[in-house]
């Protein structure tokens, strides 16, 4: 077949090319976008037809993270070798079977697997999406695409959980699965036309050493953290296990400093601003994807809300998003990109600290109103992160730039939805032990467990005759009571924890300014 070049399609179908290319890869990064959010709505039901924990429940959203995370650095050796067309049609196909795998799963771990294969096509698709719009458009213009892009991608977080809701209080949580596919198969359609084959003589050579070891690394150390609580951070199999994630860590950098086909660059770290910019959007990613992660649990199985009322939570803030990523784009091509990320972090920490404060008596439009908050600051951040990182490399490294700073985004959501998971399970743990410890010879408990007691008598639950006994049916009803509270203790402090990381945030964000030039001195005449 005849290779067909970029620019020989803008050519073709002239000044409207850019737009052409821009739609046809939006269709993919929203059918990747929305399965990653919305699998957060759908979490109780499954966990409650599996039957599974918490530990093994946040793994929906780990293997997803994680083998994006991995598949990521793949994009540009694909590309080379493969062609963007054919890249982006194999990676749309392999998320379609993933999808369909995810809702006829018949075991939990069947459908892990599934979100596995989701993430990795993920993976491929969200770098060449960026790389493919900073190839159309012209500098002078990429922020204002990237916001546009942003658009339509923000429309399926904001839309999905709602949508995904309704699917399962009406039907079930496996038809949120089949929302993907067709995105996809109208991406399969548009790929031919405007997206360009493999150019001749142009091949690469891939790292599988690089590659294994990196995929090892996660492997291992988002097990370890799934595990540790479990099985005992002290535990031979947890210590074992990190340290060969350090190991394998370490040769990683080792082998791709010395290879000459690295699956991701060194020296694109050598910038101190893309480093800074690294840095952030780690720690972006982390915070990103844990509070992604923790709202609707949170709605779900302390304010009790259906799958539908938690989706239409997250609605009013990815309206306000879809809103505020163009204007933020075209702001990024006119201010410094640091002064704006380091607004939507202050945004995002503040959001995160007023969740820290909420209930079971939090009503529905103080909690959406802070959720909003926090999504305005993340219109601020993802444009400007994404411009002032690769404004800072050669026009030979934005292509590994972009596939390194979405990599640090994608490594951070992993780790930090394992991290708050863990943290998560041990804070209610705690608030569980202290509160049932309180009980012991305290008045206020004996005279609560008395008024329980007589309660339960009066409806029939409980024989009057044991009231001053104080029956069983109290002591369970206490004792959810004090669960149900440990559990809002809990996910204080988790979104506490969000905000602390937000804040954190902030010192590498300053780092990102542009030097400023020393002035000339004037020759003397």
């Amino acid at each position: 077949m005849t290779p067909v070049t970029a620019e020989q399609l803008a050519t073709r179908y002239g000044p409207r090319y850019k737009w052409y290319v821009t739609v046809t890869v939006m269709l993919g990064t929203i059918a990747m976008v929305l399965s990653a959010t919305i699998v957060n709505v759908a979490l109780p039901d499954i966990m409650g037809e599996f039957g599974m924990g918490q530990d093994k429940a946040q793994w929906l959203s780990t293997a997803f993270l994680a083998s994006m995370t991995a598949t990521m650095l793949v994009t540009a050796w694909a590309t080379s070798n493969f062609g963007v067309r054919a890249t982006y049609t194999f990676a749309l196909a392999a998320f379609t079977i993933g999808s369909i795998l995810g809702g006829l799963s018949p075991s939990d771990d069947t459908l892990i697997i599934a979100r596995a294969i989701q993430g990795a096509a993920a993976g491929l698709v969200q770098p060449l999406a960026m790389v493919v719009i900073f190839q159309a458009f012209p500098p002078t213009e990429r922020g204002t695409a990237m916001g546009i892009f942003g658009v339509g991608v923000i429309l399926a977080p904001a839309l999905g959980p709602a949508l995904g809701g309704m699917l399962i209080d009406n039907y079930s949580w496996r038809h949120v699965f089949f929302l993907g596919p067709p995105f996809c198969a109208a991406g399969m359609l548009l790929a031919p036309v405007f997206l360009a084959t493999r150019s001749a003589n142009r091949t690469q050579i891939f790292d599988w050493p690089g590659f294994a070891l990196l995929s090892t690394a996660l492997a291992v150390l988002l097990a370890s953290l799934a595990n540790g609580q479990r099985q005992g951070w002290d535990s031979p199999l947890i210590t074992g296990g990190f340290v060969v994630a350090a190991l394998c860590s370490i040769a990683f950098v080792y082998r791709e400093g010395r290879t000459s086909s690295p699956i991701l660059a060194l020296r694109v770290y050598l910038n101190p601003r893309f480093v800074a910019a690294s840095a952030v959007a780690f720690i972006l990613g982390l915070g990103l994807y844990g509070s992604t992660y923790l709202v609707p649990l949170f709605v779900q199985t302390v304010q009790g809300y259906t799958p539908t009322e938690s989706g239409l939570l997250l609605m009013p803030a990815g309206v306000i998003l879809g809103f505020v990523f163009p204007m933020a784009g075209r702001l990024s091509d006119r201010l410094p990109p640091h002064a704006l990320i380091l607004s939507g972090l202050l945004l995002f920490g503040i959001s995160s600290a007023l969740m820290a404060d909420a209930d079971t008596s939090t009503e529905f439009w103080t909690f959406a109103g802070w959720v909003v908050v926090g999504r305005i600051g993340l219109g601020f951040i993802l444009p400007s992160l994404n411009v002032g990182a690769l404004r800072t490399l050669d026009h030979g490294l934005v292509s590994q730039g972009a596939g390194a700073i979405n990599f640090m985004r994608q490594l951070g959501g992993a780790v930090g939805v394992s991290i708050l998971s863990v943290y998560l399970e041990r804070q209610t743990t705690f608030f569980a032990g202290e509160l049932n410890a309180l009980q012991t010879g305290n008045a206020a408990a004996a005279s609560t467990l008395d008024g329980i007691a007589l309660l339960l008598a009066r409806a029939g639950i409980s024989d009057n005759v044991h009231v001053a006994l104080r029956s069983e049916e109290a002591y369970m009803f206490l004792s959810r009571m004090i669960a149900a509270q440990a559990s809002v203790m809990g996910f204080r402090e988790s979104f506490l924890l969000v905000a602390i990381v937000f804040f954190t945030a902030l010192v590498p964000a300053w780092y990102m300014r542009p030097r400023r030039q020393p002035l000339q001195k004037k020759p003397h005449v």
